[in-house]
């Protein structure tokens, strides 16, 4: 499947806010702007391979892209965190910004972690069957960059967190055989508000075994739930071991407020601004 040049007028997600907007989503429409102002863009049809639930309360969905007729764009993908746009073939709703799950070691197919949010475009894509056409934009982004807590000089402890959907981007980065220092101490803060709409669960005992400590944070549990309860900010703060400064390596990926006390507190701590990451 070969593919196509549409041209288009320039595009945004739609983002309504009743006051001033966080400052990481002013951060993502100001990149988005300007990725978006030119006036044609190119645009990669793929059938759906999977499209099945990936909580046990159907909230959040796993999708597969095919790419099996567009190596081009499955070779682009280059770094765990990187996104791109996606839309629904022959729909007039708006891309929707996603990021690769699936680490860029697989090939022939881009996988993610869609929340099917009512009235929007990841509604339709959960809505839609295996064999059912999108259309993915390119890669965007740099991803995270690993390379300033890895090398010789890396990071011999690693503290990563995650919320919601911001999963998907880390599982990308895990299952990269990251990190390349098995001697490290890596722990996922990975928070959700109950088992029921928490992603993945079926890959920690694997990730567990490729050298990272999962931690799962749970606000609303019910009660015979017996691990980490609250927020994962809350709970590293309160749990926190030791951690030399200078070997210590931090990424995130989830929401605003628990990326902003995250990097407040390992700042205080002497942490070096460049060893926290993101892949923004």
């Amino acid at each position: 499947m070969a593919t196509q040049t549409i041209s288009s007028k320039p595009f945004l997600p739609s983002l309504h806010f009743s006051k001033r907007p966080p400052a990481s989503i002013s951060a993502f429409s100001r990149r988005f702007s300007v990725l978006a102002s030119a006036t044609t863009a190119t645009w990669t049809p793929a059938p759906l391979s999977v499209v099945s639930p990936a909580t046990l309360d159907s909230s959040i969905f796993h999708v597969v892209a095919d790419l099996s007729s567009s190596p081009s764009l499955s070779n682009s993908y280059s770094s765990p965190g990187q996104y791109l746009q996606v839309r629904v073939s022959g729909s007039e709703s708006k891309p929707a910004f996603m990021a690769i799950a699936s680490p860029p070691t697989v090939d022939g197919k881009f996988e993610f972690l869609i929340k099917r949010v009512p009235e929007s475009t990841a509604e339709l894509i959960c809505g839609l069957k295996e064999g059912d056409l999108v259309e993915l934009g390119p890669v965007m982004g740099k991803g995270f960059p690993i390379e300033r807590i890895e090398g010789p000089e890396g990071a011999d402890s690693v503290f990563i967190f995650a919320t919601g959907t911001g999963i998907s981007a880390i599982r990308s980065l895990i299952e990269s055989d990251f990190p390349t220092n098995k001697k490290a101490d890596v722990r996922l803060y990975y928070g959700a508000r109950n088992l029921q709409i928490m992603a993945y669960q079926d890959r920690f005992q694997a990730w567990e075994s490729s050298g990272v400590m999962v931690i799962p944070v749970l606000s609303q549990p019910n009660k015979s739930w017996i691990g980490e309860t609250g927020y994962v900010q809350n709970v590293f703060l309160r749990t926190k071991p030791a951690l030399n400064p200078s070997s210590t390596g931090v990424v995130l990926c989830g929401q605003k407020e628990m990326a902003e006390e995250i990097t407040s507190a390992f700042l205080a701590d002497g942490v070096p601004k460049d060893k926290i990451l993101t892949n923004f």
